[in-house]
């Protein structure tokens, strides 16, 4: 048992045993926040689901034999039908407007929107690729002359 200079005994840690127990929580720590996930999503997530719902447009326009179109902001997407000579929002739940997660941005030029219309064959007004990005992360989505839709980085 050691006894200090002033004759009693004590305990406790040493300065050396404090830093290495600090450093180590300090590691865990970095490792548990490196592998928690992004409460946004993965930005190839968000545009999967784009691309399924624009999917699922392409096939409600040949179903219905008329227009429908996917409108893309910055903001977010909605999806239109031709009716009366107009384009008017799809009334159904699964089509409605919806806003990027936080963060999510579509780039879509001077103009602000991109308008795709999927006429009663399947076939898009023109092929057109949207771009998704998040901070440093681009996603491209890209509809094709032959109405497929793509994902891709």
């Amino acid at each position: 048992m050691p006894i200090s200079a002033t004759g009693n005994s004590e305990r406790g840690f040493t300065l050396v045993e404090l830093m290495i127990v600090l450093a180590i929580i300090g590691l865990v720590t970095a490792g548990v926040m490196i592998a928690m996930p992004d409460p946004r999503g993965r930005l190839s997530d968000e545009a999967d689901r784009f691309a399924a719902r624009t999917v699922a447009a392409r096939d409600l326009a040949i179903l219905e034999g008329r227009p429908v179109a996917v409108r893309v902001t910055a903001q977010g997407y909605a999806f239109d039908r031709r009716q009366d000579g107009n384009w008017a929002p799809l009334p159904d739940q699964s089509f409605r407007s919806r806003p990027w997660s936080r963060g999510t941005a579509a780039l879509v030029g001077q103009g602000g929107t991109i308008r795709t219309a999927f006429d009663a064959t399947g076939q898009p007004s023109a092929p057109t690729t949207i771009v998704l990005t998040r901070e440093s992360e681009q996603v491209r989505v890209a509809i094709a002359a032959d109405g497929g839709v793509r994902v891709g980085s």
